[in-house]
This record gives C-alpha cells, structure tokens and sequence, in this order.
C-alpha cells in the first residue's frame, strides 16, 4: 500500500497548512526545522514527516524540484579549475553554520546518539552520529542515520587520501557498531554511503536499512559505498595519492548551478564560468 501523490495545484498547498493536526516539533537548527503531523486530529499515529526550510535559498527551491538528471565526467583537471572553486563559493557566507552547531556542541545535542573521540583528545578523528531528518525516527525498516565528522579539512570524497585508510576503517567499525547497539540493527542490514555531489561541503557518511526502498540519493552515480571507497583509496599509489586525482562519473541535477555553470557550457563548446583563476581575482 502506498500513499497517492500530493496534489500540487497552487489553490491546495495554499491551505495545506490549515489540514495539518497534531504537530510535533523534532527540532531546529539555523533554517531547518522538523516535524510530525496528521491530516486527521483523531489520528493515532503521525503519518506525515514534514521538513520546513525558512527562509530558503533559490538553491533549495531547485534542489526539491522536478529536473532532469544528466550524467557528467569529471576529470582531475576539471574538478581542480572549476569544481573545487565551486565548492569553496558554497561553504562561504555561513552556509555551513548548521552542522558546526551541531559539531561544536551548540545545536541538535540532544539528538546525537554517539560522539566518538572527542574524550581521547582525537577532536580531528572524531565524529558523531544523529537521526537523518528524513526518517521518522521510529520506523526501523526506513532507517537513516547521519554521521558527521570533525575535521573541516574534507569537504567531499575528493579530498579523502590513501593515507585516510585506516581512520575510515575506524569510522566504519564504530558506525556499524554503534548504530546495531543502539537500533538494534545487525550490521549487514546496514548501508554505508557518501553522495557526490554532495548537498553540503563537509564531510559525511548516510547510514541507510538494506530494507529502505532505495531513492533517487541512493541511486547508481550518486551515492558511493563506503566501503568500496576505502577499497579504491587502498588501490592508490602512494599514501599522499588522493580521489582528486582520478576521474569520476556521476549524475546531477539539469537545473543545479553546477550543471548551468560548469558542464552545460563544456556541453555546449563554451567555456564554464567561475574557475579557479576567476575565484582568485575576485
């Protein structure tokens, strides 16, 4: 059994909000905020999970609607002339403010289920774990965990370094641990996963049930596996060797500004805009 679509005429969502019964509050952090609700006040159970975004970003508007999905190849040379500008334009202005609430302890603290490290004095090696905003926080078989690490040097796979093996491996462990401890769920009932490109540039690792029905974000070319990840960085020639180096293929939104600035311009025989040689004029 599955719930039918919302109806998106503009004259329903703009009553939506009058429908909504029973609403709990999960939590908040900067512009994000999470809740439960029925369309039924004598409802017994929520059944629907709503993510509020306020005030969002043209980027967020585009992120939640329909576009066409394109597969891209970036090469070493791209991703250093105008991916990693990119990237370093999103992090700036506060748009990461959100998780270093979480990691330095002033938001979601209640949330985090398991910090591991920062009471060894391993503040760079540590990171900690919280529910995923997209899961109800009850339902076992749609389990999504988050987990987020300290360190601010890694902003995406690209950055991970043959020399990184062995923290990852301890990453890995913990989380499988932690997460089968707490949940209860066995470890190979566990996904473990990193997004390229991800929706933020710090580093983190979605923890997903084998028994979820797979989204668009675990699709082919857009999530990678974790463990495969440690497999290919082991493959590496040297420990200072890192994924920056080798070419990677995966998909992306037609309407993301990575899409209109980068690949749609090589697409078309024009030269993208915002390189790394434009970044620094600026």
């Amino acid at each position: 059994m599955e719930r039918a679509a919302f109806p998106s005429d503009p004259s329903t969502i703009s009553t939506f909000h009058s429908s909504l019964a029973n609403v709990a509050n999960l939590g908040a952090n900067d512009i994000y905020a999470w809740y439960l609700a029925n369309l039924s006040p004598i409802a017994s159970a929520p059944d629907l999970k709503l993510n509020l975004v306020y005030p969002c970003t043209d980027g967020h508007i585009k992120k939640y609607s329909p576009q066409t999905v394109r597969v891209v190849t970036e090469t070493p040379e791209l991703y250093a002339k105008y991916v990693r500008p990119y990237m370093q334009r999103k992090r700036e202005k506060g748009r990461l403010d959100w998780v270093y609430n979480i990691t330095e302890g002033r938001k979601e603290q209640e949330d985090i289920v398991l910090r591991d490290s920062r009471d060894l004095g391993r503040d760079q090696e540590g990171f900690l774990l919280l529910p995923d905003m997209n899961w109800d926080r009850k339902t076992m078989a749609s389990l999504r965990i988050l987990g987020l690490v300290e360190r601010h040097d890694l902003w995406s796979l690209r950055d991970l370094k043959q020399s990184d093996v062995k923290w990852l491996k301890r990453v890995q462990e913990k989380i499988l641990e932690a997460v089968e401890r707490i949940y209860g769920v066995e470890q190979d009932l566990l996904k473990l996963y990193v997004h390229y490109q991800p929706t933020y540039y710090h580093f983190h690792i979605h923890i997903t049930s084998t028994q979820h029905e797979p989204s668009a974000t675990q699709a082919v070319l857009k999530a990678f596996s974790l463990p495969n990840l440690i497999a290919q960085l082991e493959s590496l020639s040297s420990p200072s060797a890192s994924l920056a180096d080798t070419t990677l293929t995966y998909t992306m939104g037609d309407a993301s500004e990575l899409w209109t600035e980068v690949f749609l311009p090589i697409k078309e025989g024009k030269e993208p805009r915002g390189s790394a040689t434009d970044a620094i004029s600026e």
